[in-house]
């Protein structure tokens, strides 16, 4: 018999609860990754490998875990990442997100693909000057043009930047969506296309991706293409063109979200975008990428410091956290785990997940020795050999 879970103190608590709670086929969504999901498990297991190198004798009798990044600060160097229709994990959705974020004062990302409005999000999360930002996610489709009221409304709603997707081509192998199709119940839609602007683009909804996914032929895949009319992803980014257009349609700060090794990192330091997540989609994309927190040193080196590093996958612990920051990371986004937040318990799930994230790096900072975030970095991490004798200094 299961044990009885009361009050969550853990991550994988609220996980655990989420998935007692949530419908199967909505947890499955949320929680598989491509193919045999072996990014995925790297994306948490790679975090295990490496080691904290405690140091004694500081006063740690306060301990500061607040940072900046564009000039704004936040509590903790945690925020939170763009996820899909959430109100298929609660009835208020991104609703309970934003005012969990805005409550807490941490930055929250929009997902084009969500079941709230990027306008009422705005209403929830209103700018001020010492107030957290908020970001609008998107997925440029293939026709570009298509994508562009979107950004036009971001900008009129006071977005702040525009995280431009750029590791979804074409939808990862996610074996669980293609044999038991998420679809979305009548009474929810996705938001920020139904009834705005009247284009092809209003028409978009995930089931064309799958479709492209499963078709048996390049003709065929080609055949849906153009019965998208162009509002699919695109598979035709590049980084002169779309950099280019990107810059011309909005003056929010860009940031490309799907960043996996150093080369695409100096690419995106030369054409000027303002920040970079490392990402591999949680693990939904090539099942065969390296693990986040494996690309992100190598990351971090080529960038120099130039612009800032954001960070996301397999994040369940503060010392996670650490980890990320000491390896070059400014923000540390979390996706999953705000999912189960919601589900356990809307706003005051989501502000559990924080704090639980938040109190655990400020426990980590003190164990380890280190006062103030500005303190961390690699010097305090070693990686656990294989043989399992010693660790190798970082």
């Amino acid at each position: 018999m299961a044990e009885t879970i009361v009050n969550p103190v853990t991550i994988d608590e609220l996980e655990s609860l989420a998935r007692q709670k949530l419908p199967k086929n909505v947890y499955d969504y949320y929680a598989s990754g491509a193919d045999d999901q072996k990014c995925l498990i790297r994306n948490r297991a790679a975090f295990d490998r490496i080691l904290i190198r405690p140091r004694v004798m500081v006063d740690v009798s306060k301990v500061d875990t607040s940072t900046r990044l564009f000039s704004v600060e936040y509590p903790f160097p945690i925020a939170f990442a763009p996820s899909a229709m959430q109100k298929l994990a609660h009835p208020q959705g991104e609703e309970s997100v934003a005012r969990a974020a805005q409550r807490l004062g941490v930055n929250m990302t929009i997902s084009s693909q969500s079941t709230t409005s990027l306008e009422d999000i705005a209403s929830l999360m209103p700018n001020t000057p010492d107030g957290p930002e908020r970001w609008f996610q998107l997925y440029v489709t293939e026709n570009s043009a298509l994508s562009t009221p979107l950004i036009k409304r971001a900008a009129n709603a006071g977005y702040t930047a525009l995280v431009i997707t750029v590791d979804t081509p074409l939808l990862g192998n996610r074996i669980n969506e293609r044999k038991t199709p998420l679809v979305l119940p009548s009474n929810l839609h996705l938001a920020n296309y139904k009834g705005s602007e009247k284009t092809k683009a209003d028409n978009y909804r995930p089931s064309q991706e799958r479709q492209l996914l499963d078709a048996p032929t390049a003709a065929q895949a080609k055949q849906v293409v153009r019965d998208a009319g162009g509002s699919i992803h695109s598979s035709s980014l590049t980084w002169t063109e779309t950099i280019s257009w990107l810059r011309s349609a909005t003056s929010m700060k860009i940031i490309l979200k799907g960043v996996m090794t150093e080369e695409d990192a100096e690419l995106a330091v030369k054409h000027g975008v303002d920040a970079i997540v490392v990402s591999n989609h949680g693990g939904r994309q090539l099942d065969s990428a390296p693990a986040t927190i494996e690309a992100l040193p190598s990351i971090a080196a080529a960038t120099k410091g130039q612009i800032p590093i954001l960070f996301d996958g397999g994040v369940r612990h503060g010392s996670d956290v650490f980890k990320a920051i000491a390896l070059g990371a400014d923000l540390v986004l979390v996706g999953r785990p705000v999912l189960w937040g919601l589900a356990y318990d809307g706003q005051i799930g989501v502000e559990l997940v924080a704090n639980i994230l938040e109190r655990e790096l400020s426990r980590t900072m003190a164990l380890a020795g280190i006062p103030n975030i500005r303190g961390i970095d690699k010097k305090f991490l070693g990686l656990r050999r294989r043989d399992g004798f010693g660790i190798a200094r970082l």
